[in-house]
């Protein structure tokens, strides 16, 4: 099945597309903006390969803020 062109795609599935995009630089930038305000200790693992995870499409920044971040110890 050949891949179809931006111009051949409805508009629901353009908006679709564009929604995706903007939630994944969302998320991908909250990651990272939290990484480099976010103390070492407050974080499991190391922020580089935290910051590599964040472009990781939807599961890196998901990642990150469920599993990365320790939880209960108060940001200073």
């Amino acid at each position: 099945m050949p891949r179809k062109r931006w111009k051949e795609l409805s508009g629901r599935q353009q908006a679709a597309i564009v929604v995706a995009v903007v939630v994944q630089e969302l998320l991908s930038a909250a990651a990272l903006l939290d990484l480099r305000y976010r103390p070492s200790a407050q974080i499991r693992g190391s922020k580089k390969l935290w910051a590599a995870a964040a472009f990781v499409n939807f599961v890196g920044p998901l990642a990150y803020f469920t599993v990365g971040r320790r939880r209960g110890v108060p940001r200073s």
